[in-house]
């Protein structure tokens, strides 16, 4: 991927869609076989991979100013639902439990996600330079490495974010949190191990030396 302003704007975006759009399904819990998750790990896992990605061609600080985005967007998201939801409701129309089921996650998920996201997508951008920091100083190039930080910043970020959320959103709500923890975080390991193909596939050919 070359490094432009076009393709960050990209990257970004596909950031920022999975982003609000997992916070919209965090709500619903589902089943995957004998896993119990919540539905928002079909596209959350994608963000740890659009820093990655921005972290390894654009640097750590476009990769922390993008974990910032996130954040005041989805502060707006959140801001726009609660309007949204405020609004006296048409007579004629008969959605609005549906609409407020959906829509209307309750302060405590939204202060779960919020905090978890901060804590875990912060920590996933050091590790995932500290990491690879190290690595340029001891063979001075990225080459043969890559792979090493991407799974390691992805892996623990990812334990971080499961853990925070489910505790604050669902601790005294759901029977066997810590399965759902240890569930939600298998799937995630599983997305981990295989983001790291498109990760190489989106920062093919790089070769910096400089530590960013």
């Amino acid at each position: 991927m070359q490094k432009n302003p076009r393709n960050l704007s990209v990257l970004r975006g596909v950031f920022v869609t999975s982003l609000v759009v997992s916070n919209i399904l965090s709500s619903k819990i589902v089943a995957i076989g004998s896993l119990t998750v919540p539905a928002a790990v079909v596209g959350y896992p994608l963000t740890f991979l659009m820093t990655d990605v921005i972290g390894e061609i654009w640097g750590r600080k476009e990769a922390n100013a993008t974990v910032w985005l996130g954040f005041f967007c989805q502060m707006v998201s959140l801001a726009l639902i609660a309007l949204a939801m405020a609004l006296p409701v048409a007579p004629f129309a008969d959605n609005q439990a549906a609409f407020a089921s959906v829509l209307g996650s309750s302060f405590r998920v939204a202060a779960a996600s919020m905090i978890a996201y901060l804590i875990s997508q912060s920590w996933d951008v050091w590790v995932f330079h500290r990491i690879r920091d190290a690595y340029i100083r001891k063979h001075g190039s990225v080459k043969g490495g890559r792979w090493i930080w991407n799974n390691a910043s992805t892996m623990t970020s990812q334990i971080l974010d499961t853990a925070v959320f489910i505790l604050i959103a669902f601790l005294g709500v759901v029977p066997d949190i810590f399965g759902m923890i240890l569930s939600q975080y298998a799937v995630k390991l599983i997305y981990a191990l295989v983001d790291t193909i498109p990760f190489y596939l989106m920062t093919g050919g790089r070769r910096e030396r400089s530590l960013t």
